[in-house]
């Protein structure tokens, strides 16, 4: 069964740049396969990584249901289950190092419940085939209550040097326990410090009963890579926010 690892975080806070260098990380330092999932309807994992999508979970599941509507022939009569199960592995992404499966943005109203059950059920089907599973969760708290985040084994959760986002990041850890979902080990990470802020916003999650794992500095590098379109996977091996998470994950207990 695979580690999975989820992050989590308000909007803005930077989560899917350290989803990114979480799956360096694991690419680099662990050298095992994994599957990253990105969870959130506003996709943009892929281009963090820097490949192309070619297919979502949210259009696969329209494309099912106006199969089923029209009645067309399925290949090789295949059942409604073993045409989506098909076309979900034919969807995966393929990258050096990892696979990417993508939630997307359901074109159907109130599809979102339907898109993350998918997303949960293949993800859990397909963590035998990988050693990590790194899943990008959507900004806020929904897709807990909506349970796309369950059976993990390290949870990240994202602050940005910000008051509300400590508090936010407090909102989830409770909303965890309240929901009894499964997670082995939940963490703090503050990303973006640019000056002394960081001192008393770790005081504060403390106070507030949060395990702050790490800081990580805002870094120019990032920004100049968005930039020019590039990759956290791009980023130079010394940049500050590399070296920061990858010594965050040094010390989180990944097998």
């Amino acid at each position: 069964m695979a580690h999975v690892i989820a992050v989590a975080g308000k909007g803005g806070t930077g989560k899917t740049s350290i989803a990114g260098l979480t799956i360096r990380y694991l690419k680099e330092k662990r050298q095992k396969p994994v599957l990253a999932v990105d969870a959130d309807s506003n996709a943009c994992l892929h281009e963090a990584l820097g490949v192309e999508v070619h297919a979502t979970i949210g259009h696969l599941r329209e494309d099912s249901l106006e199969t089923i509507r029209s009645g067309t022939d399925r290949p090789g009569g295949m059942s409604t289950e073993q045409l989506f199960d098909y076309q979900v592995q034919q969807s995966l992404i393929e990258a050096t190092g990892f696979d990417l499966m993508v939630m997307g943005r359901p074109e159907g109203p109130g599809c979102y419940c339907a898109a993350n059950n998918i997303i949960r059920k293949y993800a859990d089907k397909l963590s035998d085939t990988y050693s990590y599973v790194v899943i990008d969760n959507e900004a806020g708290m929904e897709h807990l209550s909506r349970r796309t985040t369950h059976s993990v084994n390290l949870l990240l959760i994202i602050s940005d040097p910000t008051v509300r986002g400590i508090k936010t990041a407090k909102r989830i850890t409770d909303l965890v326990y309240e929901l009894n979902l499964e997670v082995d080990k939940s963490i703090l990470v503050i990303n973006r410090i640019a000056g002394d802020e960081g001192l008393e916003l770790k005081k504060l999650a403390e106070e507030l009963g949060l395990t702050v794992a790490g800081m990580v500095p805002q870094d120019d590098t990032i920004f100049k890579n968005d930039l020019e379109g590039k990759s956290v996977l791009e980023l130079p091996s010394d940049a500050p926010a590399v070296q920061a998470v990858f010594g965050i994950l040094d010390t989180s207990s990944i097998p």
